[in-house]
């Protein structure tokens, strides 16, 4: 499942992974790190909706 930043429409895609902040793909929404951020506008995980 994807998941959508409210804040500027970024999409983390599990499959892809955020490589540039060190996200492997294959890492589900709900096994990263606390401090992630939304890497567009910075925001935290809970700013993220399922798509």
């Amino acid at each position: 499942m994807k998941y959508v930043c409210n804040a500027c429409g970024y999409v983390y895609d599990p499959a892809v992974g955020d490589p540039d902040n060190g996200i492997a793909p294959g890492t589900k929404f709900e096994d990263l790190p606390d401090d992630w951020t939304c890497p567009m506008c910075g925001v935290g995980k809970d700013m993220f909706s399922p798509e």
